[in-house]
Parts: structure tokens; sequence; C-alpha cells
């Protein structure tokens, strides 16, 4: 009974905190909220297909392209969710490190579990890029950014062996229309417990919880 009610316990807590974003947990530099798309880049993007959401996980590049922010990817084509993706207004959600937070590191008995994490949503629509010449770039940018040494094994694949993959996917990119991002690193908490926390973390065998503990330090 006092493991079910723990595990309910945390489920609340987790609800209560993706309910909303109060503003001393809000990411409010853009750059930061970039920064952490661009090294985060493999992405959940949720659209909603007869009236049920379907979600795809890819990789994206993020760019700044003057004040437009830019996200480029590509499904295979066979994907159902291909589609759907360009009649209405999609959602990307780019997330990585999480850490469970014991009430042990609480200066006070009466706390409850939760957990530290970072997120961004993006919104906004997408635009099909179905130019070969386009989708070859979209190709050597990717390429780029997640392995450059690559290339020149590209460049040596044959045309119509290149050409037949390019026939495999669908390329779009995304104009984003809203950001919200979301670091819950204990602000809330006093600075021995997140002094508590941190040491924690920074123990832990697990990398993403130490991770985690960095990105606490970073936000001290």
């Amino acid at each position: 009974m006092k493991h079910c009610l723990h595990i309910t316990l945390i489920i609340i807590i987790i609800y209560l905190n993706n309910v909303y974003t109060p503003k001393h947990f809000q990411i409010s530099d853009h750059l930061e909220a970039i920064n952490f798309m661009q090294k985060y880049s493999f992405a959940t993007m949720v659209t909603m297909m007869n009236g049920v959401p379907e979600a795809t996980h890819l990789t994206f590049i993020v760019e700044q392209r003057g004040d437009k922010l830019v996200l480029i990817s590509h499904f295979a084509k066979a994907n159902p969710q291909a589609e759907s993706v360009f009649n209405e207004t999609l959602l990307v959600i780019f997330t990585e490190p999480h850490a469970y937070i014991s009430p042990t590191n609480y200066e006070k008995e009466q706390n409850v579990p939760t957990w530290n994490y970072l997120s961004v949503h993006v919104y906004g629509k997408a635009t099909l890029i179905d130019n070969n010449t386009q989708v070859a770039a979209l190709l050597e940018k990717m390429i780029g950014f997640y392995e450059a040494d690559y290339r020149k094994q590209w460049d040596t694949l044959p045309d119509d062996y290149k050409s037949k993959m390019m026939n495999g996917i669908t390329a779009f990119e995304i104009i984003v229309t809203d950001l919200q991002g979301k670091k819950k690193l204990s602000q809330n908490r006093t600075e021995l417990e997140r002094e508590n926390i941190i040491a924690s973390l920074s123990r832990s065998i697990d990398p993403t919880e130490r991770e985690i503990a960095a990105y606490m330090k970073k936000n001290a």
C-alpha cells in the first residue's frame, strides 16, 4: 500500500509540473532554447490524424534565419503521418535529461518526490521540400551536422542510389510560430536543498542524472 501511495504521489507531481510553466521555470532566453534543441535534436513530432494524436521520432536541424526559427527534417515516405503533417499546426517536443528527485534532499520531512528536467515545445506549420536539389542540400546539411566525416562516402555513392534514397523520404521545413521552454531545476527550493540535490545527482552512476546536476550548477 505504501508503495502504491508513493507512485501515486509521483504521478500527481509530474502532472502538476506539466500542466503549466511557472515563471521561474521558463526558458526565456531564445538562444538558450535553440542551443538546447540543437543538442537534443532527436525530437518527437505530434500531429492529429482522424482525431487521434500520432507521434514520430525524428532528427532535426534547427536554424535561425533572420527573425525566423526553422526546423528541417524528413519522414520515411511510407509513414502515414507524412501525409498529415502539412494540414495543421504541429507540435515538436525536444526533451532529454531528467532525474528523479528524492525528498531525502529536503530540509522538512513533509515533502514528496518530483522530477527535474528540461524541455522545449515548438509549434509551427510545415512546408514540403520536393525539389531534388533542395532535398539533396537538406541531406548534406544533416550529414554535416551529425557526421561530417561521412560526407566523403556520401559523395562517392552512385547517383541512382542516392536518388532512390531521396525518393523514399518526405522532406520538409517548419517555420516556428510559438516556442515554450521549461527547465525545472529545483529553482523553488532552498539553497541548502539545491546543494543537496546537486551533490546527490553528481555522485550518481547515471550520466543523465549527473547532467541534470551540471545544469543545476549552471543555473545557480
